[in-house]
């Protein structure tokens, strides 16, 4: 059984799409252990996206470098750079504002393979290379090229952790141990044992 957390972010608050969303995790069999909306704050926001994750940084950086190369955009003209670091950093800075510019639902799953399964659920980070039938394949359709050239985050509803060191970090961020609760589904039984 794993724990890992998903932040319904501001763009799935305001399209409403915060019952879908869950739906689609209950459904597979997950249980919610913990959850609360608020507005984040700068520091809950850079403790969340920390200058200091080079790997995080460089490959948000790296995938906005794909998505360009694919899409015949020189990263030059749109970020001034083809440093992924750099064009990364950037992108940090936008994740922060986006991430407080309204309510989100922060919640933690529980299941078996739980932070493997929500990925796979949610699909690709990037909602235009999203499978159909992924949260962001179905209700998404943002680009890098889309969201830098107007110098914002990409609209991709979800935030979800990316490893089970990663989810244990950022539950740890967004909650207390007693904010977790313990509780048995009654479907539980048939899909576990």
């Amino acid at each position: 059984m794993e724990k890992t957390l998903v932040i319904l972010k501001p763009d799935a608050v305001k399209r409403a799409m915060v019952g879908e969303i869950i739906k689609r995790f209950e459904s597979v069999g997950l249980k919610i252990v913990a959850s609360k909306m608020l507005v984040v704050n700068d520091d809950l926001a850079t403790k969340h996206y920390p200058k200091d994750r080079k790997e995080f940084i460089t490959g948000m950086g790296k995938k906005t470098l794909e998505n360009y190369k694919e899409m015949g955009v020189n990263p030059h003209d749109e970020m001034g750079t083809d440093d992924p670091h750099k064009i990364g950093l950037a992108i940090r800075e936008w994740l922060v504002k986006y991430i407080t510019s309204g309510p989100v639902l922060a919640i933690v799953l529980e299941g078996p393979h739980a932070v493997e399964l929500v990925r796979k659920i949610v699909g690709h980070t990037l909602p235009l290379k999203a499978a159909p039938g992924t949260i962001r394949g179905d209700l998404a359709f943002d680009s890098s090229y889309l969201a830098n050239t107007v110098k914002r985050a990409i609209k991709n509803l979800v935030h979800a952790s990316g490893s089970v060191e990663e989810a244990k970090f950022e539950i740890a961020l967004w909650f207390k141990p007693e904010d977790i609760c313990s509780y048995k589904r009654v479907d539980e039984d048939e899909m576990i044992k």
